[in-house]
């Protein structure tokens, strides 16, 4: 990356005489100028003139990084409402800074909301693994928390909820109302909640003495619409499943429509169930059994964090918090055993 130096040396001056010659707010010789742009030319440097303005002033900003993809739901719109709120609350502005599609994507945009001076910054990461994240926190001196992840070597500046956990919490409660045969509706590849609660489903299974039925198992993207496939596919596959749990609600209510659009009622015939406690689930009939992840408090610790930061990390306050289930219509006993 080329710096200011970098083209001090070029031309031959002094970091002080190139800054003078961009500000303008001091005279510099013309020939001196000329040599200084010129050099400016052959090196490409692009001179940071947000950073320069902020470097005397607070920006009085706190950056979201998240990756679009996460942008489409109800959810997630939740999620950054939470965000803008807390932070208007501590008197900040928040910048949002898209993660895009890669962990290049990532860094980039966190590399971004570093350039712009934010005070402190928020990771909702899906591409970045934690150690990386936990190397982008030890580099940095700007306050950094990570949503949804818990970090190794920084565990006071990530805020997380155990999914794998939540995930076995369900599966043992449709167990305990009799259901043997559930299928998995799974999110997008490479989740890291995904995977995790895909791992609670199997283990729960188990446990139970019940070996896992890969045939049981097909992968959505989050969407409502690749629920309603996920939900379409395993009708053509297996008729004798009794429920399906859907790793998010939003793939829940694409099963849900899936199932009555082939005839199903939901519970009667078969239940469905999902994660998350989205509002839609809520009013959606029937209302839709869940795993409530508390995102609202999460994201309030997370700037609670970053703003009024612990004097001591080790005995910071826990940033695990617990997922809750949420039981409402959408799962009942089997038929057979209502029979």
């Amino acid at each position: 990356m080329v710096t200011i130096l970098d083209v001090a040396r070029k031309a031959g001056v002094s970091k002080a005489t190139v800054s003078r010659a961009l500000n303008g707010k001091v005279v510099v010789s013309e020939e001196v100028k000329a040599r200084i742009f010129q050099a400016i030319e052959e090196t490409g440097y692009r001179p940071n003139l947000l950073a320069r303005k902020l470097a005397t002033s607070k920006s009085n900003s706190v950056g979201l990084v998240i990756t679009n993809g996460l942008y489409n739901g109800p959810f997630f719109s939740a999620m950054i409402y939470q965000a803008a709120t807390c932070s208007e609350d501590h008197q900040r502005q928040l910048i949002l800074a898209d993660g895009k599609h890669s962990e290049e994507d990532e860094r980039n945009a966190i590399n971004f909301l570093l350039e712009l001076r934010c005070e402190a910054i928020m990771i909702y990461p899906k591409y970045l693994s934690v150690d990386e994240l936990d190397d982008i926190i030890d580099r940095n001196s700007v306050p950094i928390v990570v949503i949804n992840r818990e970090l190794k070597r920084n565990r006071s500046n990530s805020v997380f909820v155990d999914h794998h956990r939540c995930s076995r919490q369900m599966v043992e409660h449709l167990l305990a109302q009799g259901h043997r045969t559930i299928a998995f509706v799974a999110g997008g590849e490479g989740s890291p909640t995904g995977d995790s609660r895909l791992a609670g489903y199997r283990d729960a299974l188990k446990d139970a003495g019940i070996t896992p039925d890969e045939s049981l198992i097909v992968r959505g993207s989050w969407s409502t619409e690749s629920g309603y496939e996920a939900g379409c596919a395993l009708l053509k596959q297996r008729r004798d499943m009794t429920c399906i749990l859907a790793a998010n609600d939003d793939m829940a209510i694409g099963v849900t429509k899936a199932m009555t659009d082939h005839g199903f009622q939901v519970p009667a015939d078969i239940s469905v169930a999902g994660f998350d406690d989205s509002i839609i689930g809520r009013y959606f009939t029937p209302t839709l059994t869940t795993v409530h992840i508390p995102m609202d408090e999460m994201i309030s610790d997370a700037v609670r964090i970053l703003l009024s930061p612990h004097s001591d990390p080790e005995n910071a306050p826990l940033t695990l918090h617990e997922g809750t289930l949420i039981i409402r219509e959408s799962v009942a006993a089997p038929k057979a055993l209502i029979g």
